[in-house]
């Protein structure tokens, strides 16, 4: 294993905006990070040249995205990744001026390079995502040790896809080490690394609605089968479900009920760190000791916003002044 060279790394006693709020530690890991590119294409013709109109380069990764969306909410992560080679150490310096804390560890090979293409005409957005590089278990674990130090007694978030070499049970190995830590796992994930993550009983999930179908294998047409599935899962050991809806917002079971907030209408760009950005907010709420409706609140605005961005831009402070007296809650009954 291989660390960025001393003028590259990133340690925890840096602060780049001294306005950072740290209720309780977070730590998020990205196990197999990107450098997301984004086209935006007047038109997508095939069997010819398309010159875009605007070009963005973002670290990728959900986890890094979470810490990214995080650091606008002004609460203090600790990023934990997995980067290698030209394109890892150019990912790295992506995070210098958006991830508060990042801690790199190297791999051979290659990060993956993330393709969205939004052709504007159709308004449509077509995606392509890399492999990224094996994984050895010595890299494995020493990252998780790391991460697991960073989260202890405080809140650690698991996200997004594994690279080679990394087995489907890593989350919910990883749930277990964080209670064992002392602290909350936030998992979203979908496939196997969700049903598994399930069976250890996570603080808190973000499945979409398609996801939680596929979990509870039926379809859930209307907002009240929805709660009820997410009220089951309550009842499995996980403490809030969060369910994405897509136009219809997004719906939250807590102890303290079930909420459901509207989405706001706002000019798509790109819907590509919407969901990360989303579960930062609940997380900023989580850690800061908010009530469920406020985190509901915050998600759902936190993820407005950046689908208004180009590329993976985030939803600014000023975005959030706007969409939050905007973004309405109200209890499911």
């Amino acid at each position: 294993m291989a660390r960025l060279p001393k003028n590259q790394r990133h340690d925890t006693d840096r602060r780049r905006t001294g306005k950072l709020n740290m209720a309780m530690p977070i730590a998020t890991l990205t196990l197999n990070p990107a450098l997301d590119v984004t086209y935006d294409v007047p038109s997508l013709e095939p069997d010819h040249k398309n010159h875009a109109l605007h070009v963005s380069h973002h670290p990728g990764g959900n986890g890094i995205n979470v810490g990214r969306a995080l650091r606008v909410l002004g609460v203090a992560a600790s990023n934990v990744a997995i980067l290698a080679g030209d394109v890892g150490h150019m990912v790295a310096g992506l995070c210098e001026q958006e991830l508060e804390n990042p801690f790199f560890l190297m791999a051979p090979g290659q990060t993956r390079i993330n393709c969205t293409c939004i052709d504007m005409s159709h308004h449509l957005q077509y995606e392509v995502t890399g492999i990224g590089p094996v994984v050895t278990p010595q890299l494995l674990h020493e990252t998780v040790a790391l991460f697991l130090e960073k989260a202890r007694d405080g809140i650690g978030v698991l996200t997004g896809s594994i690279p080679p070499g990394i087995p489907d049970t890593i989350y919910a190995e990883l749930i277990q080490l964080l209670q064992h830590a002392g602290a909350k796992a936030v998992v979203d994930a979908h496939g196997a690394l969700l049903q598994q993550a399930l069976d250890k009983r996570p603080f808190l999930i973000k499945p979409n609605r398609y996801e939680l179908e596929l979990l509870c294998g039926r379809k859930l047409d209307t907002i009240q089968d929805v709660a009820r599935e997410a009220m089951s899962l309550r009842q499995r050991g996980v403490e809030m479900v969060c369910v994405s809806l897509g136009e219809e917002g997004a719906l939250l079971a807590a102890a303290s009920g079930i909420w459901h907030g509207k989405a706001v209408s706002v000019p798509v760009r790109c819907t590509v760190g919407a969901g990360d950005a989303m579960v930062a907010g609940l997380v900023a709420a989580v850690a800061t000791h908010q009530d469920t409706a406020q985190a509901l609140r915050l998600g759902l605005a936190m993820g407005a916003g950046t689908a208004a961005k180009p590329g993976t831009g985030l939803a600014t402070r000023e975005d959030l002044d706007a969409l939050l007296p905007r973004t309405e809650i109200t209890e499911v009954i």
